[in-house]
């Protein structure tokens, strides 16, 4: 992924912080947010919480660079993190990392599946089970990948997919190589049917019935 992302994020420079403030923020429907990074002093924000929805409802929304108009200036960020109310599942703060060209980042990329289709395992009945959806990658600000395609053709029931057999554009690396990570697995349907009994047998036997847990009680 190369370039950036502008306008994606309606924001004002916010001057009263603390908690008070920040309530008193989101009781007129903003969220506050900051941003921070690159040896500059943090920057206090006002955002528009429409904006950030639209965003989590986006792939590769922390894997995006975009570009903050902030009063005069301009900054080139990445989403870091958006916390969430637990109640209302609205947004109630954003943090954006200011990056600098060139820079190196630690980022989440997306992994996507293609040829289904062309696939063995699946012609066979089996089920692609999907342990990872995305991957930790280490590259430049400048050329952030937008995903990770993992070709499904070829293989057979009962392989799976590692982090080494990954191949990361734009020169990125796994952050942890170190740890070879199943990605998926391609597992025969009667075994995912047979776990799946397996658990319900377990909790019938663990928990008896309405009809009996009366009769016992009677006693």
């Amino acid at each position: 992924m190369t370039g950036f992302v502008s306008d994606a994020f309606r924001l004002e420079l916010r001057d009263n912080l603390g908690g008070g403030a920040s309530r008193a923020l989101r009781r007129t429907s903003m969220t506050p947010g900051v941003i921070y990074g690159a040896g500059k002093e943090n920057t206090h924000v006002s955002v528009d919480p429409r904006d950030i929805m639209a965003g989590l409802n986006t792939t590769g929304f922390y894997a995006r660079l975009y570009e903050l108009n902030v009063g005069k200036t301009k900054e080139r960020v990445l989403v870091r993190e958006v916390q969430m109310h637990p109640v209302t599942d609205r947004p109630i703060h954003i943090d954006f990392l200011r990056v600098s060209k060139g820079a190196k980042i630690h980022v989440n990329i997306p992994v996507h599946f293609i040829n289904e289709d062309k696939c063995p395992a699946v012609k066979q009945g089996g089920m692609l089970n999907i342990v990872l959806h995305s991957l930790e990658v280490t590259c430049s600000v400048d050329a952030i990948p937008e995903e990770i395609l993992v070709d499904l053709s070829g293989l057979e029931m009962g392989d799976s997919i590692h982090t080494a057999d990954l191949t990361i554009p734009n020169n990125a690396v796994a952050t942890h190589p170190e740890r070879d990570i199943t990605i998926a697995t391609l597992v025969a349907p009667s075994s995912v049917k047979s776990e799946g009994t397996d658990e319900e047998a377990a909790a019938s036997q663990a928990t008896p019935n309405a009809a009996e847990a009366g009769k016992a009680a009677g006693k």
